[in-house]
């Protein structure tokens, strides 16, 4: 991700910081804080250090806490030393990049929390910001969550539109398998759909959005013969009603999509000249 943060640092600085470049000696030197306002799940810190390289590699920044690890309110995370141009030209992109991944960690934190001792995965989707899922499905991670594909190429995902077009169901899985020998998960819309997914020997099958009762009866008719994954509008409460119904993966857009981003802070806490 070295280049994309670069990106992301030459976009925020324009033709340079005219503040800081203008208020701060080049040579003055800085030590800074990063430090929670909040409580949450921390996640980036490689990518926050790589944005202070950026502009100077000879930046030290050291982590406090590691990603993954829980923060509450005032807690330090990470300390830096080093110029203070770049400390200060390179705050923004860092914080940004921090607050947004710790906020996709938190989230997905409580999304793991809610399936309980029952086993059930929680995935994240294809639902990121262009050019950030690589980071934001690390973040995931952080959050103890799982990865669904990370590109279109990884595996055949079998959808609504795809069924349409193929004709059935079956035409589209033997469509798939004649092109590749990808896994292939197919979502499914009904019973029947279920019984030619299971008939077909398919990799995973997806429930999306289907009624609690309706999850009941897949369940029961597929006897963990194929992995069950069920989507589609997931919240908190819904997570902790089917985590315990012998389901095995719950997909959630809103993790990457609907976060809130965690509140962080940096401040210079010494410097000379």
């Amino acid at each position: 991700m070295d280049e994309e943060i670069r990106r992301f640092i030459e976009e925020d600085l324009g033709s340079g910081d005219v503040t800081t470049n203008s208020t701060v000696p080049e040579d003055h030197l800085s030590l800074a804080e990063i430090f929670a306002k909040e409580d949450g799940i921390l996640a980036g810190q490689p990518f926050a250090k790589k944005a202070f390289h950026v502009l100077d590699e000879g930046i030290r920044y050291e982590e406090i806490k590691e990603d993954g690890a829980p923060v509450k309110r005032g807690d330090l995370v990470a300390r830096i030393q080093g110029r203070t141009r770049a400390i200060l030209s390179g705050e923004r992109v860092a914080l940004n990049l921090l607050q947004r991944l710790s906020g996709i960690a938190t989230v997905t934190k409580k999304f793991v929390d809610a399936t309980g001792n029952t086993g059930v995965k929680i995935l994240d989707t294809r639902k990121t910001s262009p050019g950030l899922r690589v980071m934001e499905k690390y973040a995931v991670r952080m959050g103890g969550g799982h990865n669904h594909r990370l590109n279109l190429s990884e595996m055949a995902l079998i959808k609504e539109n795809h069924i349409a077009v193929a004709g059935s169901l079956k035409e589209a899985v033997k469509r798939v398998r004649t092109a590749s020998n990808v896994f292939i998960e197919v979502e499914v819309k009904n019973m029947n759909e279920l019984r030619d997914a299971i008939e077909e020997g398919v990799d995973r099958i997806m429930l999306d959005n289907w009624a609690v009762e309706d999850i009941a009866q897949a369940v029961s008719f597929v006897q963990k013969r194929i992995p069950i994954e069920v989507s589609g509008n997931m919240t908190l409460e819904r997570t902790q009603r089917i985590s315990p119904m012998g389901i095995d993966f719950i997909s959630v857009g809103a993790i990457t999509h609907s976060f809130k981003s965690l509140d962080l802070s940096l401040l210079i806490k010494g410097g000379d000249t």
